[in-house]
């Protein structure tokens, strides 16, 4: 694969053509200097999991089924308290097939301790220090739509 003015090209045989662009995430917002990143699709789950996500960055899924890759970032250094785990793992319910379901459990760890495993596809992982929060499931607001908050 190749990089030419910013698009990625993939080269077969005789052809070139376009790779589909991964969609940005979704921007979610949970309190005040923190956001909320969900991925659309097991390909754009890689994206904000490994191109986007910090070190320090919590990183969310729900357990034992399929379901968006959610991460919660905020300013460097920073810990979120109880409130802001709760809403960043609740959203990450949301988007996954228990979305109407009671209480669920949601698998998080820090960005650092997430890993894709050689010849995986797209949207698999492993996790190291995971920590599992239940939760029911709740929509976050979306970043910039009228009246929803922003921060």
């Amino acid at each position: 694969m190749h990089l030419i003015s910013g698009r990625r090209y993939l080269h077969g045989t005789d052809t070139i053509r376009a790779a589909p662009p991964h969609d940005p995430p979704d921007h979610l917002y949970a309190a005040r200097g923190w956001q909320v990143l969900v991925g659309r699709t097991d390909a754009d789950n890689d994206y904000p999991s490994f191109r986007v996500a910090r070190p320090d960055d919590w990183w969310f899924h729900i357990r034992g089924m399929s379901g968006s890759h959610v991460i919660l970032q905020g300013p460097p250094g920073a810990d979120p308290n109880r409130q802001t785990l709760q809403r960043a793992t609740a959203i990450a319910a949301y988007h996954s097939k228990a979305r109407t379901a009671g209480v669920v459990a949601v698998s998080g760890t820090r960005a650092r301790d997430v890993s894709k495993p050689r010849g995986a596809k797209a949207g698999t992982v492993q996790i190291r220090h995971e920590r599992v929060f239940k939760v029911r499931p709740a929509p976050g607001d979306l970043a910039g739509e009228p009246g929803n908050a922003s921060a």
